[in-house]
């Protein structure tokens, strides 16, 4: 069945990486863009189902743009390769992680399939291709909302990249990369890609009805596979947070867990200069961030309204998280307000650090949700601040919070813990505090300090005594 958009092209070149927010979800950030091709065959239309394979639980979308290649180009320069492009159009990348396993780096199986490759429903011509703004949506919520500033490298790289080594035909298609957000969908699901002045493209997920037969490869899941398909925006992966490292977590002081990074040899973990807006809350949670940086005025129009950086990141958060500021200890303006931070919670986050301004300060008084922040500020952030950029490293209060940083608040402040030690920091904290209490109670009953804190083999032997006949 011919394309509503006359597309019929002869290959189809699909970028890994190519947007920040995308590149930090993954963890790394590459040089020089790579490919990977989809079959022509996987070109599909709005409107137009798509079919999950039988056996299978982790297909997942993402959002992207398409390039429509317009005429032929052969070793064009990036000066003029956009010259040889139609326009652009809303594509999804439709992949079955399920099948990861068996075409690694190829994505033959998992992004090939027919209908994996949805376009249209319109082309968008004679557009700044360095301000295209794109959006998904499932079930009518937005899920990732990105602009084309936000590249790591530029269509017309791209373009230009490709053509040293291949000729790129009319009609050609060079699906430029997804931005953070993308997760599974199941059947039933709706997918809409828009891009600002071309349409919606609409696809809703179905369930293959028919066996896959028993020959040839078989879908095959792993926490690893299972982790990276949900990404940023679905459920969380396994093993982070557990509940037991959470209890423990809300149970110790910042102080203890102070001591034991120390002892591990990190000492830069103590965010300084905030403060709580509920002392009486306690925070346990997983870092996502976000980034300011100072104001240009000529920026701030181009990226600092609407849905800038900060908004999309609020309606990206996950259960569990906890939003982190980079303001650069610049106290001269606001950087959340009370109803930003109430739609965080609604969306489950569980805590805000800023080492900026908090605006609407009292309202925190009464939200559930613990802030910690370095002054009240009535000024909205476009006074001082531009958002940037989500989900890449920060410095707040002093210290490098990472994306996936666990994130623990008291009264007296914040820590924050690298995630390959978070079961042991806690485990230890909790074995701590408990000592440090029965140290505690010896020094009520008259007990002198020495020999006692820390505490000698007597001592030990006692405490250990102690706790077995408890």
């Amino acid at each position: 069945m011919e394309h509503p958009l006359g597309l019929a092209p002869g290959k189809i070149i699909a970028v890994h990486l190519n947007y920040r927010s995308r590149a930090a979800e993954r963890g790394r950030t590459p040089a020089v863009p790579s490919y990977f091709l989809k079959p022509s065959s996987s070109l599909s239309w709005s409107g137009r189902p798509v079919v999950r394979p039988a056996g299978c639980e982790l297909l997942a979308f993402e959002g992207e743009i398409a390039i429509v290649i317009g005429k032929r180009a052969h070793r064009v320069s990036p000066a003029h390769a956009l010259e040889h492009v139609a326009g652009y159009t809303a594509a999804n990348d439709f992949g079955v992680y399920d099948f990861k396993h068996a075409d690694l780096g190829s994505n033959l199986r998992a992004k090939g399939q027919d209908g994996f490759t949805p376009v249209g429903p319109e082309i968008l011509r004679d557009a700044d291709p360095g301000r295209l703004r794109l959006r998904t949506y499932v079930n009518g919520e937005l899920v990732q909302d990105a602009s084309t500033e936000e590249l790591l490298f530029g269509f017309d790289l791209l373009v230009a990249d490709l053509s040293r080594f291949m000729t790129l035909e009319p009609g050609d298609l060079i699906l430029a990369g997804t931005p953070a957000g993308s997760t599974v969908v199941r059947p039933g699901d709706v997918v809409e890609v828009e891009l600002e002045g071309a349409g919606r493209l609409r696809n809703e997920v179905v369930a293959d009805e028919r066996d896959l037969p028993g020959y040839g490869v078989q879908p095959k899941v792993t926490e690893e596979t299972r982790a990276a398909a949900y990404g940023s925006a679905g459920e969380p992966p396994a093993g982070v947070l557990d509940e037991e490292t959470t209890a423990a977590l809300r149970s110790v002081s910042t102080a203890t867990l102070s001591s034991q990074l120390r002892k591990r040899g990190i000492d830069h973990h103590f965010i300084e200069g905030v403060r709580p807006a509920r002392p009486d809350l306690r925070m346990v949670g997983v870092a996502r961030t976000l980034r300011y940086v100072p104001l240009r005025e000529d920026v701030f129009a181009a990226i600092g309204g609407g849905m800038n950086a900060q908004k999309r990141t609020i309606e990206e958060i996950r259960p569990g998280e906890v939003l982190v500021i980079e303001a650069r200890g610049d106290h001269g303006a606001g950087t959340l307000g009370d109803i930003l931070a109430l739609r965080a919670l609604r969306r489950g986050a569980v805590g805000v650090v800023t080492d900026g301004g908090l605006r609407d300060s009292p309202s925190f008084a009464n939200l559930d949700m613990p802030a910690y922040y370095a002054v009240p500020h009535a000024a909205v952030l476009g006074r001082k601040h531009v958002p940037l950029e989500s989900q890449v490293p920060v410095a707040c209060g002093g210290v490098l919070v990472m994306p996936g940083d666990v994130l623990v608040g008291d009264a007296e402040g914040v820590v924050v813990i690298p995630p390959r030690l978070v079961a042991e920091v806690a485990r230890d904290a909790a074995r701590q505090e408990d000592e440090e209490r029965f140290i505690y109670d010896r020094v009520n009953e008259g007990a002198s300090v020495d020999g006692l804190y820390p505490m000698n083999k007597t001592w030990r032997e006692t405490y250990e005594t102690q706790r077995r006949d408890s």
